[in-house]
């Protein structure tokens, strides 16, 4: 579960925060009036992070790619990095 924090206490604590997710791979959510801004997460659950984002498209792509136009992918991965981007938002609203 991760832990919310507010930009302030980010700039004050930046060196502590980081140590904790370097060492026990803590996760913490900036939050400013409640809404999620980022997230400081370790290294490697940001590659895996990237990763499924990457093969959900192309596993997209490989089940539509002889029947799509060129235009027709280009928006076809538009629509998936948007719903990959929401629900990685709708992710981090249900871990606080």
């Amino acid at each position: 579960m991760s832990e919310t924090v507010k930009p302030a206490e980010v700039r004050q604590r930046l060196g502590d925060l980081l140590d904790r997710v370097a060492d026990r791979r803590d996760d913490f959510v900036i939050e400013r009036r409640g809404k999620p801004l980022a997230a400081i997460v370790p290294f490697a659950k940001y590659q895996q992070l990237q990763k499924a984002a990457e093969m959900e498209l192309l596993s997209a792509f490989d089940r539509h790619a002889r029947e799509l136009t060129q235009q027709q992918a280009e928006v076809l991965a538009r629509r998936i990095k948007r719903r990959v981007r929401s629900d990685s938002d709708t992710d981090t609203d249900s871990e606080t």
